[in-house]
């Protein structure tokens, strides 16, 4: 005999499952494609209307009925995104005005100039660094921080539009792929946002911190004036970026409210390999709060990117 009491359950109460409340059907499932005689958009439709994917379609929904309402969609992103290749899915959003802002680390900027200029990016970090080699790419610092410390002395112009003005003026061979340079040629603000010792740029003898701080605070103010006609609608979303835009979007927030816009009602995103504390709390969590909604999705960004670019412009051809 056992020293323990158990508790009988011969006075349990059950029910039918007939009356039970249940959050899964048949109806939800995902459906079989042929993969010969499917669209895209009967794919997109199979998907499970469950869970994550359920909330990606719900997101897609915000972004079609901002633009429709003209309302912002701004996109912040890491530099992770631009290694992984999907850059011209991001310039097709531009260029079709689905986005109406992207803002970036300088790192991503890094990436995209390399990729535009030279058509390589992404060094080997881990062997580079062992001589002192890491980051010391003499074309990559010379190209940005002369057309920074240019800028400055010359325009009003921000730091992305800098760049992007250099690599359309010397028409780069692979500017086709440049986030920055069809950012520019859609007159769409395109953002850098620097936090000064992170980059390579920054370790070279062409870096002037003084050109380099007011073209990232020049571009702080365009970002918070795009995020300041969030009201009542609009979608930010953050890809690929754990700190430095989490960051700035909280404070480019705090900002506009400060100065009397009523920027609340709308909808935030963070997609992300992983999940970090800054965005799901700066981007998904305080935001939103107690009006709009945000959303996580965790998922690599070389098929996450261009899965919601592929539901997006789906979704727009049948409105």
């Amino acid at each position: 005999m056992s020293k323990f009491k158990q508790l009988p359950l011969a006075g349990i109460k059950t029910l039918s499952i007939k009356n039970r409340i249940s959050k899964v059907s048949p109806k939800d499932f995902a459906r079989v494609v042929e993969p010969r005689k499917a669209r895209l958009s009967q794919f997109l439709d199979s998907l499970p209307r469950i869970l994550v994917a359920e909330d990606l379609r719900d997101l897609v929904e915000d972004v079609v009925r901002a633009r429709k309402r003209n309302k912002p969609v701004i996109m912040m992103m890491g530099a992770h995104v631009i290694k992984v290749g999907v850059s011209p899915i991001i310039v097709d959003l531009v260029e079709r005005h689905i986005l109406t802002h992207v803002a970036m680390n300088s790192a991503a900027a890094i990436h995209d100039v390399e990729t535009a200029m030279w058509g390589k990016t992404s060094e080997d970090v881990a062997k580079n660094i062992l001589d002192g080699k890491f980051g010391m790419s003499k074309e990559t610092g010379d190209f940005i921080n002369r057309a920074l410390v240019k800028s400055f002395a010359e325009t009003n112009d921000g730091y992305g539009e800098a760049l992007a003005k250099k690599i359309v003026a010397l028409k780069a061979r692979n500017r086709s792929v440049s986030v920055l340079a069809a950012c520019y040629g859609s007159n769409v603000p395109v953002t850098v946002h620097a936090a000064i010792g992170t980059d390579i740029v920054h370790q070279q003898p062409s870096m002037d911190g003084a050109a380099t701080g007011e073209m990232t605070f020049r571009d702080f103010k365009i970002f918070a004036n795009s995020v300041k006609d969030l009201r009542n609608g609009g979608v930010v979303l953050n890809i690929g970026s754990a700190v430095i835009l989490p960051e700035v979007f909280l404070k480019a927030l705090t900002v506009a409210r400060n100065l009397g816009y009523a920027v609340k009602g709308f909808t935030t995103a963070n997609f992300d390999m992983i999940r970090h504390y800054r965005p799901q709390m700066n981007v998904v969590e305080r935001p939103t709060q107690p009006h709009g909604r945000g959303y996580s999705f965790t998922g690599h960004h070389e098929i996450m990117v261009p899965l919601l670019a592929a539901m997006i412009k789906s979704r727009l051809d049948r409105v």
